[in-house]
Formats: structure tokens, sequence, C-alpha cells
């Protein structure tokens, strides 16, 4: 599927294609022929809003209008421009020239990288497709994801996992690289001679295993550590999983956020209930229970928790 290598940002830059690619000019005018994709780190943003990056054989240039793909056309706002500096961004090579001091530069285009991503990889998604992504931001309501190119696709929060977390960074970190399942889509339609990407909206619970699977790694009389979610009157819910909380016996002193301590008392699978003791509870400043992936690729046409 991921055939010409549309990948997040910042995958392919320490691979050795990429190197050999900009190891000498014949060989940055080979990846140029060839429509190859590279990476490198922007160095500098320029007056006129235009990206320098370091290519090794000579300097490259990513003129503003140039830096990002949009269905309509438009120029990037200043501020994703500013915010490249310092992150691998991925591009074509549009022409190798030399400038007014005899130097040899690189024009670049993020934009065409992109718009072939979107064309040749993004476009013949279908909803269901594992794919991978890399987080590039986070708000309240969701985890924002590189999906190839620095193509950008919304991951909500309630798709994170079953087990309910505050804020996405309670499961996530800016830059880490993850699975992702395509939740959804509009249809691409043609814009102004291009195409679009078609919305593609993410989710990542699917990945994390059923109830079953999850409960099937915890036995009755065992002490595990999770991660306290919600307090209620009835009970205190103890995440154990991404996908698997279970409820404790109320406990005073007990806040959310905090790692506890917990005796598995029971695992009733009929109910898909796990009954907890909370030994202890103590507060940490990140703690995060590992996404363990049951799937990793093809497509998940049906799931069920």
């Amino acid at each position: 599927m991921n055939d010409k290598h549309y990948f997040p940002e910042g995958t392919l830059i320490k691979t050795a294609s990429n190197r050999e690619s900009m190891a000498s000019l014949s060989a940055l005018e080979e990846a140029r022929s060839s429509g190859k994709i590279l990476e490198a780190i922007v160095n500098l943003c320029g007056a006129g809003f235009e990206l320098s990056l370091d290519l090794g054989v000579c300097r490259g240039i990513i003129p503003r209008e140039e830096v990002a793909w949009s269905e309509d056309g438009s120029l990037p706002r200043d501020i994703a421009v500013i915010t490249r500096v310092g992150k691998a961004v991925s591009f074509m090579v549009d022409s190798i020239t030399r400038d007014d001091n005899g130097e040899t530069v690189a024009y670049l285009s993020r934009r065409r990288a992109q718009e072939a991503c979107v064309k040749n990889y993004l476009n013949k998604l279908e909803i269901g497709d594992v794919i991978d992504a890399r987080i590039t931001h986070f708000e309240p309501f969701g985890a924002f994801c590189d999906i190839g190119c620095g193509v950008v696709s919304l991951l909500s929060i309630d798709s994170i996992s079953v087990s309910r977390i505050s804020h996405p960074s309670d499961r996530f970190t800016v830059g880490q690289m993850l699975k992702a399942v395509v939740k959804s889509r509009e249809e691409p339609l043609p814009v102004r001679g291009n195409i679009s990407n078609g919305r593609i909206a993410l989710s990542h619970k699917e990945l994390l295993g059923t109830w079953q699977e999850n409960a099937d790694k915890f036995k009755v009389g065992q002490t595990v550590a999770g991660v306290v979610r919600s307090i209620e009157n009835y009970g205190i819910f103890v995440e154990l999983a991404p996908n698997l909380a279970g409820l404790a016996e109320w406990k005073s002193g007990v806040e959310v956020g905090q790692i506890a301590s917990v005796y598995i008392k029971n695992i009733i699978p009929q109910k898909m209930k796990v009954k907890l003791v909370i030994v202890d509870s103590y507060t940490a400043d990140k703690h995060f229970i590992k996404n363990e992936y049951f799937i990793t690729k093809g497509n998940v046409s049906d799931w069920i928790y």
C-alpha cells in the first residue's frame, strides 16, 4: 500500500538511502530526476519565510510557496513555516544551481512531496486500514498526527483507547510513532486542478486488543501497577492496560492520575469486569502504560470490544 514510502516526517532521515542521496551532487541530481522524497533538518527560517536546510553537499532552500501543500493553493501561515525550524521535513528536489556568490544551492519543495503523498498514498487508503503515524501536537480534544510527509490528521481523544483519559498526553508524547486506523474519510475531490485528501480521521483503540485479550494478561491473585483514571462514589477505576480498567473498592487518599498498586481480586469474563483492591497509591511525574498492539497491519474491517 505504502508503495512510495510516504512515511511521517522524521522516518527517512536516518536511513542509508536518504544519506546516500545527499552524499554527492550527482546523487542529489539523481534524486531530483527520479522524484525521490528525501528528508533533512530545517536550520533557519529567513525574513521572507523561506526555509534553509543543510544537505551536506550543499545548502537547500524551500521557498515559502513550497513549504506546504494546501487544497486551495494558499500560502502557509507564518506560524506553520516558523515551527518547521529544528525539525525534519520531507521534500523533493526542484533544481540544483549556483547563487550569485557561486555557491551551490538546491531548491526544494515540501509541497510537491505532500501532493504526491496525498495523490499516491492517502487517497488510496480505505476505512479500517492500519497505518503509521507520528504525534505532532495535542489539543484537549485529541492528538494531531502526521500520516505522511507532514500531512496531518486528527485522532480524537475518545478514539485513543477504551480506558478513558483526561488528555491525549496521558497516553502519548509529541514525536511518538504509533499505529493508527483510518476511522473515516471524505471522498477525495478535485480542487482547482489538484486533489483533496478527503479529510482522514484516525482511531487507535481497535489495535489495542479486546477486553478478553487484555484480561488474559492478568491472573487472580496478582498484584500489579495501574493508573487511577476516575473516582466515583461506588469505587475507583484503575487502568491496567489502555483497553482494560478494573473497579477497586473505595480508599481514602487516592487521587486521579496516581499510580496504584492493586491486588486482582476477581476477573469475571461474563460481565467483562475486573475487581481490584488498592494496596497503595502514589504520585509520579508521568506514567505511561505501554501501548501493546494486537494488530499492526492490514485492515480492521470489524472490531468488537
